[in-house]
């Protein structure tokens, strides 16, 4: 039975709680973005308040064995510096029995990088090149065996199970999916967790209409089962960045040396044959900034998207189709926003993408519900000074992914049951 943080008694407990402190670190093991910390905070800090101790795990980049550099001592001083209390620390998460069972009241402890332990993903580790299909199976199994042992240790340390790391919701994962099973009657979401769910969920399945979904990105290929799920879901569709010139070409327009998918090309058709069917409207790109290198020195000219001249590739979008994009976004009373609709990496490619930014933040002010995912998206809203000016900004970007795709997050499954 799923609880809630605001209701439930830590008074005396101890809570093991899934965060996602997989920050950036530089060479110097210095954090250089902090803001997947500070965002758990108010869950640590809740359990806290009302009486209990945290226990925190996470993960940090992606270790294949243990590997100082991905140590999560790295973070301790700033977690303590957030939380207002010593962060103790654990140097192994599966030997952390004594430490968590001396924790009192209002204590706080880090357990060590989950992924040092192959047992936390599911997947076997260190088989040669060469192996056969049946070794590979064995190690599998083996693998999945001894991940029961190793999500039953991580349990034995807590009464409660939080899971408030929505960026590793969409991964079923140990201390994702698996652990929330040993808290049946004691198992629940952080505050980011449902923060999270109840923007999908204001997109998804309680939108004011009218409702536009703006996908970019470079790769129809890496969206395409979001755009084929939100077509049937959305009044607006704004299809932005590369992606959209396999739209372009399959309709026969001239796009020179843009990227595009060719093979992709059927599905395309389809999904404007369907948006054509349920009376959604589809916006792509009719006016196109095209260079000749893909550089910030490249000569640059507007031209129509679909009569893009050869030698010359769509970077980003004109201003013909960032005038019909706001038309469409300042009539809208929801709007989803993931991915670029330019080569925002290069500045001088990146002023549609920033454009869009400035239209949400003009929509929400207005009363539209806003929501934005995805780096590039993210990245677009905070270099604007936008962040706090659109209605929710995620933190999980493959996981915000699947769930518009209408995927079940394993994560979230979980503490639902």
């Amino acid at each position: 039975m799923q609880q809630f943080i605001d209701s439930y008694d830590f008074t005396g407990k101890k809570a093991i709680v899934r965060v996602d402190f997989n920050v950036p670190l530089n060479e110097n093991f210095e954090i250089t973005d902090d803001t997947r910390i500070r965002r758990a905070m108010p869950t640590l800090k809740k359990v806290l308040e009302k009486g209990g101790s945290v226990i925190i795990m996470s993960h940090l980049g992606r270790p294949k064995k243990v590997d100082a550099k991905f140590s999560l001592k790295h973070i301790v001083a700033r977690v303590s510096e957030c939380l207002g209390v010593p962060v103790q620390f654990a140097e192994d998460c599966q030997k952390a029995q004594e430490q968590a069972a001396a924790l009192k009241p209002g204590e706080a402890l880090l357990l060590e990088n989950l992924r040092y332990y192959a047992e936390e993903e599911g997947k076997p580790r260190g088989l040669a090149e060469d192996a056969t299909d049946e070794e590979k199976k064995a190690a599998k199994a083996a693998v999945k065996e001894s991940q029961k042992e190793f999500v039953k240790t991580l349990a034995s340390y807590a009464d409660c199970y939080i899971n408030d790391a929505f960026g590793t919701a969409h991964r079923a994962h140990g201390s994702t999916a698996l652990i929330a099973k040993y808290f049946p009657e004691d198992k629940m979401f952080g505050y980011l967790m449902e923060g999270e769910i109840k923007a999908i969920d204001n997109v998804l399945k309680n939108a004011e209409r009218p409702l536009t979904a703006i996908i970019g990105g470079s790769k129809v290929s890496s969206k395409l089962a979001v755009l084929k799920n939100l077509v049937g879901k959305v009044d607006n569709l704004i299809i932005g960045g590369g992606m959209g010139y396999t739209f372009i070409k399959a309709q026969g327009g001239q796009i020179g040396n843009s990227l595009h998918e060719d093979d992709l090309m059927p599905d395309a058709l389809d999904i404007l044959a369907t948006a054509k069917e349920k009376g959604v409207n589809i916006s792509l790109s009719v006016e196109t900034l095209a260079a000749d290198d893909f550089s910030a020195s490249a000569n640059t000219q507007v031209v129509p998207t679909n009569a893009i001249p050869e030698g010359w590739e769509g970077v980003d979008a004109g201003p013909a189709s960032l005038q019909n994009w706001k038309n469409i976004i300042l009539n809208s009373k929801t709007i989803l926003w993931n991915g670029p609709v330019g080569v925002f990496e290069i500045d001088a490619f990146a002023k549609g993408t920033l454009q869009i930014a400035e239209d949400l933040a003009e929509a929400t002010a207005a009363g539209a519900y806003t929501l934005v995912g995805g780096g590039d998206s993210v990245a677009a809203v905070t270099k604007m000074g936008y962040a706090d000016k659109v209605s929710y900004v995620s933190t999980g970007g493959g996981a915000m992914l699947e769930a518009i795709e209408g995927k079940e997050l394993p994560g979230i499954a979980a503490v639902r049951e």
